[in-house]
């Protein structure tokens, strides 16, 4: 049973969040018996709400609800994983995968949640390693030319063999959570969140065989980059900013030790939610 939550709210949030809403379900929070804190170095800020410094924050919260959309969510786990702290996503965005409560049946979601009604999911995260740097994301690890509609070329290795060498515009390595995410948009296939494997996709191969596949994520993967056309390629997870890449550079690719602990409503249905968001069959019978 949660007693403690901490509110992670996307920042900026005057101008991308209805304020109203927020502050609404604020106070729903409020009448429950729970305490509710939030990040001193959080811009938004409530009266129902106590401030703590990070360190007290992170010490006392037995759950952070976020509001806002799937980038919010990412934002926050950046921020709190490493204190293995579980996340309940409530959709303030567009998509979201991830913040599967809505706004319209959020304190009946929150009640239920809070008796015990719930589950909690355990989502990899894909780490990248090259010479001294360590980066890692839920969604995925996209390494790329650094230039519009240039080649590079690239050699992937898994457990220490050629799979391939080619020049493409990038690679994206992506976890099942990333399968409905910027791969899936590149044309990579929805994974299911429970599966143990990593999507392994050619952003716009010179090679017309060339597709995506699936691997486990326990195999060693290995990309190195050999050349393109700009001073150095780029490597970036979840969306962030760009990181130079040397050329000849190795960068090994694997689980994170750590995961990411979602909570759900306990009726939460994946193929629900694929329905819902990307517009499959629509009309479902009953029989």
């Amino acid at each position: 049973m949660f007693k403690n939550i901490g509110i992670f709210v996307k920042e900026k949030s005057n101008q991308d969040i209805d304020i109203t809403s927020l502050d609404n379900m604020i106070e729903s929070l409020a009448k429950q018996e729970i305490g509710l804190y939030i990040d001193e170095s959080s811009k938004y800020q409530n009266k129902s709400i106590e401030n703590k410094d990070h360190k007290t924050f992170t010490d006392i919260v037995d759950l952070i609800i976020v509001f806002g959309g799937d980038g919010t969510l990412l934002n926050s786990a950046r921020q709190y994983l490493e204190y293995e702290i579980p996340i309940l996503g409530v959709n303030m965005g567009n998509v979201g995968f991830l913040t599967d409560i809505k706004i319209d049946n959020f304190e009946e979601s929150l009640k239920a949640i809070l008796n015990g009604a719930y589950k909690i999911e355990e989502r990899n995260l894909v780490s990248a390693q090259y010479n001294e740097n360590h980066i890692y994301g839920l969604n995925e690890v996209v390494i790329h030319s650094g230039a519009y509609a240039q080649l590079m070329r690239y050699r992937l290795n898994v457990n220490g063999k050629v799979v391939y060498e080619q020049r493409s515009d990038g690679l994206i390595i992506a976890t099942p959570t990333g399968s409905t995410a910027y791969a899936l948009s590149a044309g990579g296939p929805i994974i299911h969140p429970s599966l143990d494997v990593w999507t392994i996709l050619p952003m716009l191969p010179q090679s017309l065989s060339s597709r995506p596949f699936i691997i486990s994520s326990s195999e060693n993967v290995e990309i190195e980059i050999f050349d393109g056309p700009s001073d150095n390629a780029k490597i970036c997870v979840d969306g962030q900013d760009d990181v130079e890449l040397p050329y000849g550079v190795k960068i090994n690719i694997s689980k994170m030790e750590k995961t990411l602990k979602l909570v759900h409503p306990e009726d939460n249905d994946f193929f629900e939610a694929c329905r819902e968001k990307l517009g499959w069959s629509l009309n479902i019978s009953n029989n």
